[in-house]
């Protein structure tokens, strides 16, 4: 008699563990968006509850745009993806238009529509993934036929693109996170390591210049050393500070939900970028632990779904996507606890902000799509849906 499959290791498990992590970390960040802004929004409107709204209101939305990216056949996406580049482009333009733009905390890559705030640059992640994705299939199939291709001349020039027209609205950061996102899925496709180190080398030098040539930038990366020096700590180290002292006043247990002191005005964006230091204060380290352990069983299992995928497209958009999600993590979680400088990235489905939800909801829907067309899930999924309704 063959012994039962450990859960994980069912073909299936990437697929449930994916709604799971979604379902856990966007529960969790509401409840903590309530912890976090609460006292921010009383001050603001007079309500308590009117900045977590807004959060339930387009968490709503984007279960619904997870659901439907999930829903579409891989025709539409094969459509949609050869286009997504040129689509994120004009995206990225509207806030550099009279009238649409707005400047939020000195950069101006938001737009205002019918009373929110849109940051275009979140949708222009997952339209230059599936966009890379498409050039990469392309590569795939000219190569297949004997048709010389490179990877760089395919992919750099959309790239530059696109990362010229992020900074024209001032955002390093999400930047940043681009060109990571790129230098992964450039590594998922075989480029060599040494040509991805070169190129990291020039980009890097690249991002040091921007840094040296701008005070704040600069002054950023001094507090990092020292933010509670009489220099930096009423200045750029004020919110390195206070995101560590939230942290290490959390101990293991925590001091409680609702009753983080940093959320008393100390603490800029406790909603927003610095969320998992209130996160650390309130549920303490045992908190930051689940949110970690969520967060690699969905980063985990996306990447095995890109390996299962069906199509080497699938493959390469769900691996971007796994790369996006990581990189995103790593750079936010890192200014939280004081290892890089502040780059002001939200914390994928935790963070207040309703582009950055809308838009990972959606790129988790597509790899859930992915996952429901590989054949051995799917068959596994519709095996389990059998054995309930026989019960």
């Amino acid at each position: 008699m063959a012994k039962p499959k450990n859960f994980l290791a069912k073909p299936e498990a990437s697929y449930y563990l994916i709604l799971i992590a979604v379902t856990a970390l966007s529960s969790l960040g509401l409840l903590m968006v309530l912890s976090a802004s609460a006292v921010r929004s009383l001050h603001e409107t007079g309500n308590s509850f009117s900045i977590v709204g807004r959060q339930a209101f387009f968490l709503i939305l984007a279960l619904l745009l997870g659901y439907l990216s999930m829903k579409l056949k891989t025709k539409l996406w094969d459509r949609i993806a050869p286009l997504s580049l040129v689509a994120s482009c004009i995206f990225l333009l509207l806030p550099q238009l009279p009238g649409f733009g707005k400047t939020v905390n000195g950069n101006t890559n938001w737009i205002y529509v019918a009373g929110f705030t849109i940051q275009p640059s979140e949708f222009a992640k997952m339209g230059f993934i599936i966009w890379c994705a498409s050039r990469l299939w392309l590569h795939d199939q000219r190569i297949a036929e004997g048709i010389k291709s490179n990877i760089w001349i395919s992919l750099t020039p959309g790239f530059l693109l696109v990362e010229a027209l992020i900074y024209k609205g001032r955002d390093l950061g999400t930047a940043v996170v681009v060109a990571l996102i790129f230098a992964g899925i450039l590594f998922i496709a075989g480029v060599p390591l040494k040509e991805l180190s070169v190129a990291g080398g020039l980009g890097g030098l690249v991002v040091a210049v921007l840094v040296i040539t701008h005070k704040n930038r600069l002054n950023r990366f001094f507090a990092l050393l020292d933010p509670f020096s009489v220099q930096y700590y009423k200045g750029a180290g004020w919110q390195p500070a206070h995101s560590l002292m939230g942290l290490a006043s959390g101990g293991l247990f925590g001091i409680g939900l609702g009753a983080s002191r940093q959320n008393w005005g100390t603490l800029a964006e406790a909603h927003t970028d610095f969320i998992f230091s209130v996160i650390g204060e309130e549920l303490g380290l045992l908190g930051t632990l689940a949110v970690l352990l969520l967060f690699a069983g969905l980063i985990l299992s996306i990447f095995k779904v890109a390996l299962g995928a069906s199509t080497s497209f699938e493959k390469y958009a769900t691996a971007g996507i796994g790369c996006w999600f990581s990189m995103q993590l790593t750079l936010n979680i890192g200014s939280v606890v004081g290892l890089i400088p502040v780059v002001g990235v939200t914390l994928p489905f935790i963070s207040y902000g309703g582009s950055s939800l809308l838009s990972v909801f959606i790129a988790a829907g597509f790899v859930l799509g992915v996952a429901r067309r590989t054949p051995n899930i799917r068959e596994a999924i519709l095996q389990r849906r059998k054995l309930k309704l026989a019960k």
